[in-house]
């Protein structure tokens, strides 16, 4: 039998039959508070997917939509009724192809299902005004409330091998005005089920763990965690939003029995910096059993002052083409932050030709390449590799002990956003230039961590800021409009100007330095961002 996420779904009904899979929050309607949370059952939450499932196979049989198509979901991803909706599809023998609200435009949605051959959308209430012109017959994303229960009997089961595709995600930045398709077959379920049983191991085997959701379902990260979730019988909180306050955090763990929290490095070091003045969120911090980030490291100084108060981090590093890859030692040694790839994975980490960097800022370390090999269980798709046959990451790393490493950035233009999700920087710039070369002579982008970019302005032109700024917007709309919203400038108050020959330059090539930009910049970042020293 070829595993899946719905094979494991069904066992741990079984085993963990009473047990809590998610606790959701409710939620005052006249004062806008949480008031508590809300206990699912395993039991539960197994029939409310094939709910689900007979509500989908009436809806798009219906439409004449075979079994074993591409159904479009246009979602938020952050709810319970999210995940039934992708479970009961797959269970109703569909592939969810997963769009998050992050994708806002039509028309790049509707290319993207042509792509993927999709024959059906399902999307969120907020698009309903824009999806009336869809291609496929395209159907509500409606309410636990309002998918009946049924006597009828289950979809069909039809056989699958390890080649059939399971889910398709998107690439989380843009490429050429478009993310690009990710399927991920069963092998890569299998592969993905194999590592995420590491990551979420319980530190104590005789208590149930509860951890929290971390991103949005139509992403890799969160359907990633959930798979190891379930086979463990770990329950799920979700949050009131994903950048849940300190104060949230408590009562989780006061109420819930949060034991641990795992969140993307941006929203975590909120948190880690509150704690610097309150003690008690400190000693609920280091009370739990670990505390797993993801996505970006952590700023320097907010790792150390985590290690030193006995917080146990961890840190994943992982991607939407493999899901998790490398696992840190943990712990409270000195190798705690050392990245180490996870059992059943074939890596590679191979030397690049030259070190990046510029002249003043060349380093005698060896960088190497974390390659993912065509042997390898969650190596992605054959569309997405490289010529080799093999996943080549950009991502590089410096080895400090033997199979252990340390991550030293990427070989490419492409930073991270607050919350993980990727932007190509020179894509934006490339189209800044070719847009208003009249009255820019040098730009770049950098946001490493924040919400979304920002762009520095060295003008060619006398022209007051607020109108440079102003055009500038009015040229690019068009580019923007087709990109994720992590990856938009479409604000004035998201472009700096600055004096010609003021961003940190290479010494021979005279190229403007992105990290050094977001160091010397930092404190006019963080007032566009709202945040205070």
């Amino acid at each position: 039998m070829v595993p899946s996420h719905l094979a494991v779904l069904e066992a741990s009904s079984s085993r963990y039959s009473q047990l809590p899979v998610f606790r959701t929050p409710i939620v005052n309607e006249k004062t806008g508070k949480l008031d508590s949370w809300r206990s699912i059952s395993y039991s539960q939450f197994q029939r409310d997917v094939e709910r689900f499932s007979k509500f989908w196979w009436s809806k798009l049989s219906g439409d004449g939509v075979p079994p074993q198509s591409v159904v479009g979901v246009w979602i938020g991803g952050f709810t319970y009724t999210d995940v039934l909706h992708i479970y009961g599809l797959s269970r109703a023998g569909y592939i969810p192809q997963l769009f998050s609200l992050r994708l806002p435009n039509p028309m790049v949605v509707y290319e993207l299902l042509a792509r993927a051959n999709a024959k059906a959308l399902v999307y969120e209430a907020t698009f309903a005004a824009i999806c009336t012109d869809c291609p496929v017959p395209a159907h509500l994303a409606v309410g636990l409330d309002l998918v009946p229960e049924s006597s009828s009997p289950l979809p069909p089961r039809y056989p699958i091998t390890e080649q059939d595709v399971a889910f398709i995600f998107h690439t989380s930045g843009s490429t050429s005005g478009s993310p690009k398709l990710v399927p991920c077959d069963y092998r890569w379920i299998a592969a993905a089920l194999t590592k995420s049983r590491q990551v979420s191991k319980p530190w104590n085997e005789h208590r149930q763990d509860v951890t929290v959701w971390m991103g949005s379902m139509c992403h890799i990260g969160q359907s990633f965690m959930l798979l190891g979730s379930l086979q463990h019988g770990t329950c799920t909180i979700q949050p009131t939003v994903i950048s849940f306050s300190s104060e949230e955090l408590m009562d989780m763990i006061h109420h819930c029995g949060l034991n641990r929290l795992n969140q993307f490095a941006a929203f975590l070091a909120s948190h880690l910096r509150k704690s610097r003045t309150d003690k008690d969120l400190l000693s609920e911090l280091a009370g739990l059993d670990e505390v797993l980030y993801s996505g970006l490291p952590l700023p320097r100084d907010e790792e150390e002052w985590a290690y030193k108060n006995g917080i146990k981090l961890r840190n994943t590093f992982g991607s939407t083409e493999c899901g998790a890859m490398l696992l840190s030692v943990g712990g409270e040694g000195r190798d705690a932050p050392f990245l180490r790839p996870l059992a059943g994975t074939v890596y590679e980490f191979r030397p690049i030709a030259q070190p990046t960097g510029d002249a003043n800022h060349q380093s005698s370390m060896r960088l190497l390449e974390l390659v993912i090999l065509r042997s390898s269980g969650d190596c992605p798709d054959v569309s997405l590799r490289h010529a080799d046959g093999d996943f080549h990451t950009g991502d590089l790393f410096q080895e400090v002990a033997p199979g252990s490493y340390v991550f030293r950035g990427r070989d490419d233009d492409w930073i991270k956003s607050e919350n993980s999700l990727r932007c190509d920087t020179k894509a934006i710039e490339d189209n800044a230039r070719a847009t208003c070369s009249a009255f820019i002579k040098e730009c770049i982008v950098v946001g490493s961590g924040r919400p979304s970019p920002v762009m520095f302005i060295e003008p060619a032109v006398e022209m007051g800021h607020d109108k440079l700024k102003k055009e500038i917007i009015r040229k690019t709309r068009q580019f923007h409009s087709r990109r994720y919203l992590h990856e938009r400038i479409t604000s004035p108050n998201m472009i700096v100007v600055v004096p010609p020959e003021t961003l940190p330059r290479t010494a021979t090539k005279g190229n403007i330095r992105r990290k050094a930009v977001e160091e010397a910049f930092k404190t006019e970042i963080d007032q566009i961002f709202g945040i205070t020293a």
